[in-house]
């Protein structure tokens, strides 16, 4: 049984933060709900210590930038967040 709960409460805080970055879809300088779903796992692993359409989550995912997924890289691409350029800068600067 404490398995089942601790699996319903990691559901439930990606539902919880899922919702979050859907509502700040309306908010100034807020991503694209693309990049929003395909960063999602990325956000939770790596920078959801940080509030939601915040500079410092912002900061967090860029630093983290070599960690995130390819799904996740691809989307900020194309929603113009970061540049190929860029990506393939910090992709061989990482290796």
């Amino acid at each position: 049984m404490p398995r089942r709960n601790a699996r319903l409460s990691q559901l439930a805080s990606a539902g919880i933060a899922s919702a979050a970055l859907i509502a700040s879809a309306g908010s100034a300088g807020a991503v694209s709900l693309s990049v929003q779903r395909a960063c999602m796992g990325d956000y939770l692993a790596h920078c959801s210590q940080h509030s939601i359409g915040s500079a410092a989550l912002r900061g967090c995912m860029s630093k983290m930038g070599p960690k995130l997924s390819g799904r996740c890289v691809n989307a900020l691409m194309a929603a113009g967040e970061v540049s190929k350029t860029e990506v393939a800068r910090r992709r061989s600067a990482s290796q």
